[in-house]
């Protein structure tokens, strides 16, 4: 060993073994200042001479420390650490005493190579052992944080079903109602009674209130759908076959629907083609209700082999601008893009039109 270290006072030792400790004890709270610490009683040591020691063991903590829980930089200064420090630990304890000796020979350079390689072993050891359990940490975080995300993606799918169901059947109904209500107050307030009497009142203002209800229900629905953004999801399945209830459902609020299919369909209809028409049609007339002068609706089918075409007009109100934006027109542009197909709404002639072309048979 170094001959200096015989004949140095206790209080050196001591010394050494205090920065020691105190990089050990601070290695979790900064693993930056213990790899400072611990350079600071090295280089001490190797200043005044002193002989390894016990508490030179926290070297080996401290690299585990940086490697495991150190940020990116301290990280790499880590490893620096533990190539450096071999090769100092390599001329303290070996090259240096063989100059204060006397010079080199073989078996010191011998000696200096197995000692380069087992402090380089050594303390890399501890580095890699604290890398280890940095890339475990980091797995088991990627792992959490895939979980939250396939927690959100459920969540945000339940949401999507549920905005749908909202707006393909909820928003529907009030519609209707509001335009069943209106109807009747109208009627009610413009004819007299059998008898000859003035207008019921009562039922007047009744039906009022129920249109002023059903308009604040239908905005408090399109309120939670600008929060929950509607798109395909599962939900009511219906078919071609229900396109007449719903044809009878707008009929009674009074509103003249003219259907025209023409060619029919020829061959069995894929379950998602008749779902889109279903929810397309459903959504052209609650528009022309909410919208558009719904007196008189027609609705057209082109049945072709490869495609199916569809066709909405209604009459807008003098001076009245239709909504272009909302979920209704976005709905519909969902629907036919989810099934290969296209659809355009707008103005045409001094009506509101909607065109969808949706693909079939050979044509999807």
């Amino acid at each position: 060993m170094f001959p200096v270290s015989s004949g140095q006072p206790l209080i050196w030792g001591v010394t050494v073994s205090l920065f020691m400790t105190g990089a050990l004890a601070v290695r979790r709270l900064s693993p930056a200042l213990a790899l400072g610490i611990a350079w600071a009683g090295a280089i001490m040591q190797m200043g005044l001479g002193l002989n390894p020691m016990p508490s030179n063991i926290a070297i080996f903590a401290v690299l585990y420390v940086t490697a495991a829980y150190g940020r990116r930089w301290l990280f790499w200064a880590g490893f620096a650490s533990a190539v450096l420090g071999a090769l100092v630990i390599t001329l303290y304890l070996v090259l240096a005493t063989t100059f204060v000796q006397g010079g080199l020979s073989l078996a010191t350079v011998s000696v200096a190579a197995v000692t380069l390689v087992a402090a380089t072993f050594a303390l890399l050891l501890a580095w890699t052992a604290g890398a280890l359990v940095r890339a475990s940490t980091r797995a088991r975080e990627n792992r959490a944080a895939q979980e939250r995300a396939e927690a959100e993606a459920v969540a945000e799918q339940e949401r999507v079903r549920i905005a749908r169901d909202m707006h393909d059947v909820v928003a529907h109904s009030l519609a209707v109602v509001i335009a069943q209500a209106d109807g009747a107050r109208y009627a009610a307030a413009s004819s007299p009674a059998h008898d000859g009497s003035a207008p019921d009142e009562v039922a007047v203002h009744a039906l009022a209130t129920i249109s002023t209800t059903a308009r604040a229900a239908l905005a408090d629905v399109r309120l939670l759908l600008t929060q929950l953004r509607h798109s395909q999801a599962d939900g009511p399945q219906p078919t071609l076959a229900d396109l007449e209830d719903l044809y009878a459902q707008v009929r009674a609020a009074g509103v003249a629907v003219t259907v025209d299919i023409d060619p029919m369909p020829r061959a069995e209809v894929p379950a998602g083609v008749q779902l889109a028409v279903y929810r397309i049609l459903q959504e052209a007339l609650t528009n022309a209700l909410r919208h558009g002068d719904a007196r008189a609706v027609a609705v057209t089918q082109a049945w072709h082999p490869d495609r199916v075409e569809l066709g909405v007009r209604n009459r807008v109100p003098d001076g009245a601008v239709p909504h272009r934006s909302g979920h209704g027109l976005i709905g519909m542009a969902e629907r036919a893009s989810l099934v290969g197909g296209t659809l355009r709404a707008g103005v045409e002639s001094g009506e509101f039109a909607v065109h969808a072309a949706l693909p079939i048979g050979a044509g999807r």
